[in-house]
């Protein structure tokens, strides 16, 4: 990588994590579009993957005494039996997306927020809905290095408090970024072995950037009405969708 790429990275990850601060997602997918635009799609997913895994993790090490362990236990059996599934497709197809459906999965993806979520009647405290939302979030993420979206379905009918759903959410994502991390290393490590890599430095160089972000995008959250916030939030989310849709047609 260039010394222009990664300060592009870099300044990238304080301005999505700023909007993520705001909004509790798009940064993530912002985030992941640029990337594949700059790196390959493997080293996209480890870049993505390790920043992330540090923020959520971060976030539910925060927030640890509101963690509701039984729904991540489930939703962990749930994630193992899709890792395991796609494992096995990638092994007899010899697939895994390249560019063009990266940016089609990363344009549906936002679009997920307007599915009918009162009508679904998901609820992931019951063990079915842990199990197939780990299997669902786990699988798409894994593909498309983003799957926020996907899982806010199921905590709509939660009777969690707030801030056990942003730390279950924290502590589940943190996870699904580690599981992606490992599908997506062991290609680049095999074909090129570990100096083909990210350098450490950037992660190191790019997490308090992330805190940084998070804590300037609470601060406008915090200003922002109810009302507002719903709307832009979902005016925004479905611009990149569209953005990302027709970066996807360019591609093919």
């Amino acid at each position: 990588m260039t010394t222009l790429t990664l300060l592009i990275i870099l300044i990238t990850t304080l301005v999505t994590s700023f909007i993520s601060g705001i909004f509790g997602m798009a940064g993530g997918i912002i985030l992941m579009g640029v990337l594949a635009g700059l790196v390959s799609v493997a080293m996209a997913m480890i870049i993505h993957g390790g920043i992330q895994m540090f923020a959520n993790g971060y976030r539910a090490y925060l927030l640890r005494a509101s963690i509701n362990w039984r729904v991540f236990w489930i939703y962990s059996c749930g994630a193992a039996i899709g890792v395991a599934a796609l494992m096995t497709f990638v092994a007899l197809v010899n697939w895994r997306p390249d560019k063009q459906t990266l940016y089609l999965l990363l344009g549906l993806t936002p679009l997920l927020i307007w599915l009918p979520k009162e009508r679904l009647n998901l609820d992931i405290q019951r063990p079915r809905h842990a199990v197939f939302a780990g299997f669902g979030v786990q699988g798409l993420n894994t593909l498309a290095g983003v799957a926020g979206p996907l899982l806010d379905l199921f905590f709509v009918r939660t009777d969690m408090t707030r801030q056990q759903i942003v730390a279950t959410k924290s502590v589940t994502q943190a996870l699904s970024h580690a599981i992606k991390i490992g599908f997506w290393t062991v290609p680049v490590v095999t074909a090129a072995g570990w100096s083909a890599m990210p350098p450490l430095w950037l992660f190191a160089a790019s997490i308090p950037r992330s805190m940084l972000g998070t804590r300037l995008g609470k601060s406008v959250l915090e200003r922002m009405t109810d009302v507002n916030f719903r709307h832009w939030m979902k005016g925004l989310v479905t611009a990149i969708g569209c953005v990302l849709l027709l970066r996807a047609a360019g591609l093919y």
